[in-house]
């Protein structure tokens, strides 16, 4: 079994952190992190047009490349890297998982060209005012009109719900929970921008009024299919973290060069190598975890579950250990707000919360393997 990415999959990985770092640099993420709707859309029609990333991980027979999870999972590291402000994991992870694991073709057939091409931008709407991502704990109702869906109550935590064309939204029915599609401009649906700690992650609260809506899939697969999606972007927000390690051990390493004390740099003291090499471990660490985990949901791998809590309460707690080193390691400058490390803390503490938090992601790991 080999995990070193192909020459292909290396060649991508190159192309995109070339990419990121010329589209997205930290000048032009603080602008956008001013608006709480805001993301680049010459980058988003960039990526899906001239490389395609918005269609990778979908089959080609519902407009995808058709390449796997691991490519996706590469692109996101970059992504994460860079701290590029985009709906990409919103729609091309959380929204397009889940529509593949609902199994419904004529929903695939008519969504899934719009999420590939990057025409269409959806989310999946499943938390609410709780913070839970459990779909046992949706409160959400979904009313059957003479064969017609409409849904009652509010969303909390929407990733890029005040620009998403599509909502996947997660209700509860009189037979269990089911995801029902709702057009952005359907009547009874209304959205506010969230104003968050990491300003880089757009979230809304959405209200729904007798918003009517379309079922997807059948309501007994709804809960397996939740989990499945939940499962695959635990492992996208792993690939996030990974990057964000990277770059942050960048960081430290690059200001550790430069930096003097005592007439010589920070970085030949001892406290300072130790740091940086203990971070170097983390960094490899979580590099081969993520990239398993990545071609376990390529194979369809049983341990796909287990793997992904590991890979989530792991990379998560290590990325914001990272970022913390750094500060220090940067001293008076890093706790400021013109150094780019705060945006990194911030994100870091972001993907620890999401999808359930590294206390959470450990207890289900632990029932999960019996112990």
């Amino acid at each position: 079994m080999d995990f070193a990415l192909t020459e292909e999959q290396s060649t991508l990985q190159e192309v995109l952190r070339d990419l990121f770092d010329s589209k997205s640099p930290e000048n032009a993420v603080r602008a956008q992190m001013s608006d709480p709707v805001a993301y680049d859309v010459a980058l988003w029609r960039q990526m899906a047009d001239q490389i395609g990333l918005q269609s990778l991980a979908i089959p080609e027979e519902f407009g995808g490349s058709g390449f796997s999870f691991i490519e996706l999972g590469i692109a996101l590291e970059e992504m994460g890297r860079a701290l590029v402000v985009s709906p990409f994991f919103a729609s091309c992870v959380m929204a397009s998982q889940l529509l593949l694991a609902l199994e419904d073709t004529a929903a695939n057939k008519e969504y899934l060209p719009g999420l590939a091409s990057g025409e269409v931008i959806a989310t999946v709407a499943l938390a609410e005012d709780s913070g839970s991502w459990l779909p046992d704990d949706v409160r959400t109702e979904a009313v059957d009109t003479s064969g017609h869906w409409e849904l009652n109550g509010h969303k909390s935590f929407v990733f890029d719900g005040a620009a998403a064309d599509l909502l996947l939204v997660v209700a509860r029915t009189p037979d269990g929970v089911g995801v029902f599609a709702v057009d952005a401009s359907a009547p009874g649906l209304t959205r506010a921008a969230l104003h968050t700690m990491d300003q880089t992650r757009k979230q809304a609260r959405i209200e729904l009024d007798s918003t009517p809506a379309r079922l997807i899939g059948s309501v007994s697969d709804a809960a397996s299919a939740l989990q499945t999606m939940l499962d695959h972007s635990a492992i996208a927000l792993a690939a996030e973290a990974l990057g964000g390690i990277g770059r942050v051990l960048d960081m430290a390493v690059d200001y550790a060069k430069v930096r003097e004390q005592f007439g010589r740099p920070i970085g030949s003291f001892q406290a300072i190598k130790h740091k940086c090499a203990s971070m170097l471990v983390d960094l490899e660490s979580s590099r081969s975890a993520v990239y398993y985990a990545l071609w376990a949901v390529s194979t369809g791998d049983a341990e796909v579950p287990q793997l992904a809590s590991l890979v989530k309460s792991f990379c998560a707690d290590t990325y914001l250990a990272a970022c913390g080193e750094n500060i220090q390691i940067l001293g008076g400058i890093g706790f400021t707000w013109e150094h780019p490390a705060h945006l990194y803390l911030k994100r870091a503490k972001n993907i620890q919360l999401t999808l359930g938090t590294s206390d959470f992601h450990r207890q289900r790991l632990a029932e999960l393997i019996g112990i």
